[in-house]
C-alpha cells in the first residue's frame, strides 16, 4: 500500500497536539526542516512482542503499569512530534548518531619505500613566526615517506594555505608534550582521520608524558584507533625515582629504522646542576673513555641533580631528534662490472643497492665496493628543543651526543658528520653561553635557528587572510582595525628587519642561518646539498593590495567615501548607495536614531568590544579561523566565548604581540559552549601563556565554564602542565539551577549569592547534599532527553564556584551570565551577558545592554526565549538557505533561520557567524530583514557605540566580495564535529 502523501500525516498527527502547530513559531518552522522519517516514526503504532495473544498480555498488567506504559509512549510521542516540527536530528542531539556509523580500525598504511630517494629536504612550515605563539613545525621530506615535527595550533590551516597535503604524513613527532608544540595535534587527527572513506591512521610519537595527552584527548577524539601512539623513555611519575629511571635511557632510543631514515630520540630533562658539572672543552677531547664509564658518569650525574630537586614531572622532558640518512653509495663504473663478467640488467641494480650478486661468467660472487666508487657518509640532522636554561645544562652533559661532536678524535671512525642542526630553542637560549658554547662543538654543521621571535613578525603566515584583512581595513577601519603586527612601513617594505635589536646575533664561529617560512635544506640529491629559497612566500607590500583592489573594483573608493561618512554622521539616511543590490535594501526604522535601545544611551567606546576572532565552522581555513569571541571590557577585564584552535594567534594578530599578552593576563572567564574540538582546542595554549604571563604576580585562577566532558579533558591535561583555572559546569549556570542555588544557599547559611538570580522550588536540603529534581526545569519537552535521572549535586563544592563567578562577574560590571540548552549535541549551550545598570551624570539609571550567543545550534525555543530584547545577538549561519536539510541533519542553522530568531525575539542586532567552510570569503545571503544584520569576518572589532551603524556597511562588505565564487578550498576537508 502507498504511502499517504506527507503533508496529511503531518496535518493528522500535529493537529493532535495544537500546542507544537508550526503557526505558534512560523519564522523558523518551515515544511523543509521536517523529516518524514520522524514523522512516520513518531505516528506509527509500537509492533507487539509475538508470544501471548494480545489479551493475555493485557490481563497480566494492572492499571497503573497500563498508564505508565501508556504515558512513555505519549511523551516519546510528543517528543518526535516536536523533532519533526522544530526541524533537528534528534539521534544527533543524543549523541546516538555514532552509534550508526562502521567503526573504523585501520592500520597503518605500507608505503612502498625508495632506498635510492631521487628528493629529500628538510623545510621550516613557520607556523607562529610571525604570532610566536606555537614551536614551528618541521617537515622531513622524502619521495615515499614525510615525517612533521611538532603540531602547534594553525598547522593544519598553514598547510592548507601552502598547500601542503597532510594526506602524505605517516609521523608526527613532538619534542616536548605540552600546549606549545602539540596545540594543533587534535585538529590534525581529526582532519586525517576524516580523509576519504576510510580515513589515514598515523604514528604520533612522543616522550612517556605522551600518554597524558592522549587520555586527555579521548574525551573529544572518537576515532582513537586512528592514532597510534608510540611513547618512548621513562614512565616519570611523583611515586618513583626519576634519577634511576632516567639512568635507563642514556642511549638513542631508535624510533624509526628503515631504507630511507633512522630517527632516535635523545631525552633531554631540566637539570639543576648541583653535584655536577657539564662537560668542558677538556672532555670533549677523551676518546678512550669506555661507554661504561659514560654510562656511570652520566647516572651519577643524574642521581645528584635528583636529590637537589624535586621528581621530574610530565611536560618537563625535552627531545633532540636524529635524522640519519644511509651513506650515499659510490658511483656505478659498469667498465668494472664488465670485467667482473656481468651482464647489463638487473644486477647491476643490486649492486647499486648494496647487495652482492654472481657473475653472469664467472664463477665469483661481484660485491658492491668491486664495482662502486667512494661512498659518501649520509647527512645527519639534528632537531633540538631547549625550552630553558636548565635544559640547556643537561643538553652539555649528554654522553649519547658525543659522537656526532665534529672536535672529537674518533670523528673520522664514527663517520657522522652533522650535516645540519635546527633549533626550536627560543630566543632567550639560543643567546645564552652556555648554549652558543654547545653549538661550537658541531664545527661546520650549517645550523638553522628556527625559535627566534622577531625576525618574521611584520610577514605573516597566513597570506590569504592577510590580503583580505588589509582590503577590509581600507574599506572600514572602523570595523576592521590594522593587525596589530603590522604597522604601514613593514607594509611597505617587505622584509623590514626593524625589530633586529632584539634578534640574537648570528654567530661568527659557526654557519647559521635565521629561518625563514618555508625554508628548506635539500639533503638529495647530493649534489645540491645546502640551501634552497625557492618555495619561500613573496610578500605583497600594502599599497600592492590596495592598488590590485582598485584595480579589481574601481567602485572601492567611492564606498570608503560612503562608509567614512557613515561614521560622521554625514550620511544621514541616505540610500542612494552605488554597490551591487543596493535596490533590495528597504528603509527601515533602524535609520532612525530615536529607536536606539535605552542602554546605549551616552554609551562609551572603553564599555565594550565584541572581537570576532574566528567565524568559521569544522576546521580552520585560509581566510576563516574556527570559532572563538573576545569580550573586551576594557579596565574591567575580558572574557572568551568559545576558544577553538588558534585562538591565540588570532588575538596576537589583532591587537599585537604585547597587546595580546595583556588580553590574557586580563582574561576573568572563559565559557565554552560545547565540547567540539573547533570551539575548545585553543583553551590550553590560552591558559598555559596566561600561567606563565602571570607565575609572578598574584592573581586568581581563571574560571572555565563549560559542559562536564571538558572538565574530563581539562583534567586529564592538568597531570601535563599547570593550567592555573577553577571549573565550572555549564548546567550549574542555566536559570532554573542559579535560582536553586540561591534558596539553597539562602536556607543553609543565610549568606545569598550575589546576583540577579531569585529563588525557586524544586530542591530538596539533607545534610549539605542536595538534589535538584532538575537542572532545566523551564526547557521545553524538546531538552528532555537530556534531563537523565536527579543525581546528587554537591553544594559545598559548587557554591565557592558560583560565588566566584559573581564575583567575577561583580568585578567586570557584568548582572549575569546564565547558559541555557541548545539543540546540537548533547550538552550544548548559548550563553546571555548582560552588563550591569549604569547612573548617567544626570542620576538616571540606564540599564546594562544584553549579549546572547547562541553557540551551535538548531532554532529552538530556549534560544528565543534567551534573545528576546538582546542588545546583540550573535548567531550561528552554518548554511545558506539551500541547505536546509543539511542543517537539520548537522543541527545547525541556515542564514534566515538565524536572521528570523533575532527579528522575532526583537534583538537589536544580529551578528551572524559560523560559516561552513565551503564559502571561503562571504556566505550567500539573502536581503530581505538584513536591516539589523551584519556578517563577521575574522577578526572583525564591534565596538557598542558603533552599533547604530552596523548594518550600513553590510553593502559595502558584499561589494568587497562581489567576485568571489563558493568554493571547497581543502582538499583535506572534514567535519571536526563527526
Amino acid at each position: 500500500m502507498p504511502l499517504p502523501h506527507l503533508s496529511t500525516l503531518r496535518f493528522l498527527f500535529l493537529s493532535s497536539f495544537p500546542a507544537l502547530s508550526p503557526s505558534k513559531f512560523p519564522s523558523f518552522c518551515s515544511p523543509k526542516s521536517r523529516s518524514i522519517f520522524t514523522v512516520l516514526a513518531a505516528s506509527s503504532p509500537k509492533r507487539r512482542r509475538s508470544g501471548a495473544p494480545p489479551s493475555q498480555s493485557f490481563n497480566r498488567r494492572n492499571n497503573s503499569s497500563l498508564r505508565e506504559i501508556k504515558g512513555k509512549e505519549k511523551s516519546a510521542a510528543m517528543e518526535e512530534a516536536e523533532a519533526a516540527s522544530f526541524g533537528f536530528n534528534k539521534r544527533r542531539a543524543e549523541g546516538r548518531d555514532k552509534g550508526d556509523l562502521a567503526k573504523k580500525n585501520l592500520q597503518l598504511k605500507v608505503r612502498r619505500l625508495n632506498p635510492v630517494n631521487t628528493i629529500a629536504y628538510v623545510q621550516i612550515l613557520g607556523t607562529g613566526m610571525d604570532t610566536q605563539d606555537t614551536s614551528p613545525s618541521v617537515l622531513l621530506f622524502f619521495d615515499k615517506q614525510r615525517f612533521i615535527f611538532n603540531a602547534g595550533e594553525g598547522l593544519q590551516r598553514f598547510c592548507t594555505e601552502h598547500k601542503i597535503k597532510l594526506s602524505k604524513i605517516d609521523h608526527i613527532f613532538l619534542s616536548r608534550v605540552c600546549s606549545e608544540t602539540a596545540g594543533g595535534l587534535p585538529g590534525l587527527l581529526l582532519t586525517l582521520a576524516g580523509i576519504g572513506e576510510a580515513g589515514m591512521s598515523v604514528n604520533v610519537w612522543g616522550p612517556s608524558d605522551l600518554k597524558y595527552l592522549v587520555d586527555a584527548m579521548k574525551s573529544f577524539i572518537p576515532n582513537a584507533a586512528m592514532v597510534h601512539t608510540r611513547s618512548f623513555g621513562p614512565a616519570l611519575s611523583s611515586d618513583i625515582d626519576a634519577a634511576h629511571e632516567l639512568s635507563k635511557f642514556c642511549d638513542p632510543i631508535v624510533l624509526v629504522d628503515d631504507e630511507v631514515v633512522k630517527i632516535s630520540a635523545i631525552l633531554v630533562h631540566p637539570s639543576s646542576n648541583r653535584g655536577f658539572q657539564p662537560f668542558n672543552e677538556d672532555d670533549m677531547g677523551q676518546s678512550n673513555r669506555s661507554q661504561e664509564e659514560r654510562r656511570n658518569h652520566d647516572s651519577e650525574a643524574r642521581s645528584s641533580t635528583s636529590k637537589s630537586s624535586s621528581a621530574v614531572k610530565p611536560g618537563d622532558m625535552s627531545v633532540v631528534y636524529v635524522c640519519e640518512l644511509p651513506e650515499i653509495k659510490g658511483k656505478f663504473d659498469p667498465s668494472k662490472a664488465a670485467s667482473f663478467g656481468l651482464k647489463p640488467g638487473p644486477k647491476y641494480r643490486e649492486l647499486q643497492l648494496g647487495n652482492s650478486v654472481m657473475s653472469d661468467r664467472q664463477n665469483i660472487m661481484v660485491h658492491p665496493s668491486d664495482v662502486l666508487g667512494p661512498s659518501v657518509p649520509g647527512p645527519v640532522v639534528l632537531l633540538v628543543d631547549c625550552p630553558t636554561e636548565a635544559h640547556v645544562l643537561e643538553l652539555m652533559s649528554l654522553q649519547s651526543l658525543k659522537t656526532y661532536y665534529e672536535d672529537l678524535s674518533d670523528q673520522a671512525e664514527t663517520g657522522k658528520v652533522v650535516t645540519c642542526v635546527i633549533h626550536l630553542s627560543p630566543t632567550s637560549i639560543l643567546g645564552s653561553p652556555n648554549y652558543q658554547k654547545w653549538v661550537k662543538r658541531f664545527g661546520s654543521s650549517q645550523h638553522i635557528m628556527a625559535g627566534h621571535d622577531r625576525k618574521n613578525v611584520s610577514i605573516p603566515i597566513l597570506k590569504s587572510s592577510a590580503k583580505i584583512a588589509a582590503r577590509l581595513n581600507h574599506l572600514c577601519p572602523q570595523l576592521f582595525p590594522a593587525p596589530g603586527f603590522w604597522s604601514p612601513q613593514q607594509l611597505t617594505l617587505p622584509g623590514s628587519d626593524s625589530c633586529a635589536s632584539t634578534e640574537i646575533e648570528v654567530s661568527d664561529h659557526y654557519k647559521s642561518t635565521l629561518a625563514e617560512n618555508l625554508l628548506k635544506f635539500t639533503l638529495r640529491p647530493y649534489a645540491q646539498l645546502g640551501f634552497d629559497r625557492s618555495s619561500i612566500p613573496s610578500q605583497e607590500s600594502l599599497s600592492e593590495v590596495i592598488n590590485g583592489l582598485h584595480s579589481d573594483i574601481p567602485e572601492i573608493l567611492d564606498a570608503v567615501h560612503h562608509v567614512t561618512q557613515l561614521w560622521s554622521g554625514s550620511a544621514g539616511t541616505d540610500t542612494n548607495i552605488h554597490v551591487e543590490d543596493s535596490h533590495t535594501m528597504v528603509e527601515e526604522p533602524w535609520f532612525n536614531e530615536n529607536n536606539i535601545p535605552s542602554c546605549l544611551e551616552n554609551i562609551r567606546r572603553d564599555d565594550l568590544e565584541i572581537v570576532l576572532l574566528g567565524t568559521g565552522s569544522s576546521q580552520p581555513s585560509k581566510y576563516r579561523n574556527v570559532s572563538s569571541i573576545y569580550i573586551n571590557l576594557f579596565s574591567k577585564g575580558s572574557m572568551l566565548l568559545d576558544c577553538g584552535e588558534g585562538t591565540l594567534g588570532q588575538l596576537k594578530r589583532r591587537y599585537g604581540i604585547e597587546g595580546a599578552d595583556a588580553a590574557v593576563r586580563g582574561l576573568r572567564c572563559i565559557w565554552i559552549s560545547h565540547i567540539h574540538a573547533d570551539h575548545h582546542t585553543g583553551l590550553t595554549r590560552i591558559l598555559a601563556l596566561r600561567r606563565d604571563l602571570l607565575r609572578e604576580v598574584p592573581h586568581e585562577p581563571v574560571l572555565v565554564i563549560g559542559p562536564r566532558q571538558l572538565k574530563r579533558y581539562l583534567d586529564a591535561y592538568q597531570i601535563l602542565e599547570d593550567l592555573d583555572m577553577q571549573f565550572l559546569d555549564c548546567k550549574y549556570t542555566t536559570q532554573a539551577s542559579l535560582e536553586a542555588f540561591q534558596k539553597v544557599a539562602t536556607e543553609i547559611d543565610n549568606s545569598p549569592l550575589e546576583g540577579p538570580i531569585s529563588s525557586t522550588d524544586g530542591n530538596n536540603i539533607d545534610g549539605g547534599k542536595k538534589t535538584m529534581s532538575s537542572l532545566f526545569v523551564r526547557g521545553s519537552r524538546m531538552q528532555s532527553y537530556r534531563k537523565g535521572p536527579s543525581s546528587p549535586i554537591d553544594i559545598n563544592a559548587a557554591m565557592p564556584l558560583l560565588k566566584n563567578m559573581n564575583k567575577v562577574l561583580n568585578e567586570a560590571g557584568l548582572e549575569a551570565l546564565i547558559s541555557f540548552p541548545v539543540v546540537h549535541c548533547p550538552q550544548s549551550y548559548g550563553v546571555i551577558l548582560k552588563a550591569a545598570e549604569r547612573v548617567n551624570l544626570d542620576g538616571k539609571v540606564i540599564p546594562g545592554w544584553k549579549i546572547v550567543y547562541s553557540g551551535d545550534t538548531r532554532p529552538c525555543p530556549e534560544l528565543m526565549e534567551a534573545s528576546r530584547g538582546a542588545t546583540v545577538l550573535i548567531h550561528e549561519a552554518t548554511f545558506e538557505d539551500s541547505l536546509m536539510d543539511e542543517a537539520v541533519a548537522k543541527n545547525h542553522s541556515t542564514t534566515s533561520e538565524a536572521v528570523d530568531i533575532g527579528n522575532s525575539a526583537g534583538a537589536y542586532r544580529i551578528v551572524l557567524t559560523h560559516f561552513s567552510q565551503r564559502y571561503p570569503k562571504i556566505p550567500v545571503i539573502e536581503e530581505r530583514h538584513m536591516h539589523k544584520t551584519c556578517i563577521a569576518f575574522d577578526l572583525m572589532s564591534v565596538n557598542v557605540a558603533d552599533l547604530l551603524v552596523l548594518p550600513k556597511v553590510l553593502p559595502y562588505l558584499k561589494l568587497l566580495f562581489r567576485n568571489e565564487m563558493m568554493v571547497d578550498e581543502s582538499d583535506d576537508i572534514v567535519t571536526l564535529e563527526a
